[in-house]
């Protein structure tokens, strides 16, 4: 047997020869891919970074809803690092192209998976991005009125005025009619008040510009409106406007009918029920 280790001992050293051989073989291969794709990765991630903090101060800037806001960065960061990874992966060699289709396969499936997820998830992003309306604000959409508690990504949450949640989706909310009563500063207020046809109207017309002219809420400015609208059925109608701030509008539309019934009572002016005349006509045989 000591015959025999300096044999083994020269095939262990050209063994090892063979394996020094072959690594320096790889790394003069794929030594400067493997660097370039480590480095590539490096600038890449800082660059992405950089990237997404620029794009918070932007939107931040711009005042767009934080919600909205942290969703974009978190979106643009997942997405182009993702990118990065498979720039990356295909500069060592890997063979990418598989991967791609898996992950478009893969997407679709999800897609069609939450595709009434998905719309009000675009729904969201318009309503966050374009504002058609803000928390606190008073909205009437999807025949549900009340004042906007909550705006999600997926859904919107309104507190209706005898308090209830009502939780729209933002996805028929966006591609629905939307009306905002909080944008303007001031509303306008309408009555229509019927008198019997036997009535002074030039006294009606007197008392009801009074009333409104004796209203410290009512605006002087655009002014406001009383004139006789139509001859109903079983009345004459009047129709009034007037102009108050919005906070002021159901307050003063009670107030008025209140002071209007009662004025009217001490005028002895008729508030006429809907009545209908019957004639009997009589035959002598």
């Amino acid at each position: 047997t000591l015959n025999e280790m300096p044999d083994q001992l020269a095939d262990f050293a050209d063994t090892g020869s063979d394996l020094a051989n072959y690594a320096i073989d790889f790394v003069m291969t794929y030594g400067p891919g493997f660097a370039l794709a480590l480095i590539t990765l490096i600038v890449g991630m800082w660059i992405i970074n950089r990237f997404v903090n620029v794009l918070g101060r932007t939107l931040e800037s711009q005042h767009v809803e934080v919600t909205l806001a942290r969703f974009l960065r978190s979106l643009a960061s997942v997405s182009l690092k993702v990118l990065l990874l498979i720039s990356v992966a295909g500069m060592v060699g890997i063979e990418t192209t598989s991967f791609i289709a898996v992950l478009g396969a893969a997407g679709l499936a999800v897609g069609l998976a939450l595709q009434g997820s998905l719309a009000n998830f675009a729904g969201g992003v318009l309503v966050l991005l374009f504002r058609p309306f803000k928390v606190g604000q008073v909205i009437n959409a999807q025949g549900e009125l009340g004042t906007v508690h909550e705006i999600g990504i997926l859904n919107t949450v309104l507190k209706t005025f005898d308090n209830k949640t009502v939780i729209i989706p933002n996805g028929i909310l966006a591609n629905g009619t939307i009306t905002n009563m909080s944008v303007e500063d001031t509303r306008r207020v309408d009555w229509v008040f019927g008198v019997g046809y036997d009535d002074d109207i030039k006294q009606v017309r007197d008392i009801l510009q009074g009333l409104l002219n004796a209203e410290a809420r009512i605006k002087d400015d655009p002014g406001t409106t009383v004139a006789l609208n139509e001859f109903g059925d079983s009345s004459v109608n009047f129709v009034v406007r007037a102009w108050v701030d919005a906070g002021d509008l159901w307050p003063v539309f009670w107030d008025m009918n209140e002071k209007v019934k009662l004025a009217f009572d001490e005028a002895g002016i008729s508030i006429p029920y809907p009545q209908t005349d019957v004639h009997l006509h009589t035959t002598s045989e």
